[in-house]
């Protein structure tokens, strides 16, 4: 394993053990709750937005540990984002989760998310990982449950 993957390895064990923004969100405007059957993950994200800012994101739930270190990493790198940029971000992770190409764009503007890329190799895995995802994706939407059925 590369100096690379083994840092990959350790962002998303950490952020499995140690999720950031885990627990309630009371004054949450956007929420939705995502289920993936095959993995059993239920995975609910709770948003607070104020002039089109995330200015807060939480999760609540139970999954694997790619499942909750992806709802992890995701909570992270949404705070403070402007919609449009969030919008810009779900588009980055269904790529980066999904391509085939050796090269991705997106990986400068991911951050930490950039541990994900290697779930792309599990194809099983990857509703795992998007799960928190499409989650946030439709509670912008206004659509308050999902499954990656």
């Amino acid at each position: 394993m590369s100096d690379l993957e083994d840092l990959y390895q350790e962002i998303i064990l950490d952020h499995n053990r140690r999720p950031r923004n885990f627990g309630p969100l009371p004054e949450a405007t956007h929420h939705a709750e995502g289920h993936n059957p095959l993995c059993g993950d239920h995975i609910k994200v709770l948003l607070r937005l104020e002039d089109d800012v995330v200015r807060e994101v939480k999760f609540e739930g139970e999954g694997c540990a790619i499942s909750k270190a992806s709802a992890s990493l995701m909570t992270t790198h949404l705070k403070g984002k402007k919609l449009g940029a969030v919008r810009e971000a779900f588009r980055a992770i269904n790529h980066l989760l999904t391509s085939q190409e050796d090269e991705i764009p997106e990986l400068e503007t991911l951050g930490d998310v950039a541990a994900l890329q290697g779930v792309r190799r599990y194809p099983v895995r990857v509703k795992c990982a998007s799960l928190a995802w499409h989650a946030a994706d439709a509670a912008l939407d206004g659509v308050v449950e999902t499954t990656t059925e």
